[in-house]
């Protein structure tokens, strides 16, 4: 039963996240790049983070409830000489770099966005979407096989 319960929020969660990058890199993004216009981007934003960072933080919790069930011993998740381990390696790197990608645009892009520079978060806005989809890539390669290991 946990495990089920686990599953259902981890996946709303990856809907949620992933599925809002991608309307925000492929929508939203390329009108505000054509109208040079961040307060496009800054409007979906302010909407979307009430959903999009609750649903990565429940990934978050999730996710490490669910590595510890495919694999209790923590000192083994980044031994890569298995497959569950090489895939809750690669899924703790990829939410790593996530955060920082997170926290950079937060607090160093987002405070100084402009027309002239809306093409530096427009990079992040899409690395961000090529890690959520990577994210659920793992997932499901973890579950079924096929794209990693």
């Amino acid at each position: 039963m946990e495990y089920g319960i686990l599953i259902l929020f981890h996946l709303l969660g990856a809907a949620v996240w992933t599925g809002g990058h991608l309307v925000l890199a492929l929508s939203v993004l390329p009108l505000a790049l054509k109208e040079r216009n961040p307060e496009i981007i800054h409007r979906f934003e302010e909407r979307y983070e009430r959903v999009g960072i609750p649903a990565l933080v429940v990934q978050i919790l999730t996710g490490l409830r669910l590595a510890m069930l495919f694999q209790p011993n923590v000192s083994e998740w980044f031994q890569l000489g298995d497959r569950v381990s090489a895939h809750i390696a690669l899924k703790l790197g990829l939410l790593a770099v996530t955060l920082v990608l997170a926290l950079h645009a937060r607090l160093r892009l987002v405070p100084r966005l402009n027309r002239d520079n809306l093409g530096y978060l427009a990079g992040h806005i899409v690395a961000v979407t090529v890690l959520a989809v990577s994210f659920v890539l793992v997932g499901v390669s973890l579950r079924i096989g096929g794209f990693v290991w």
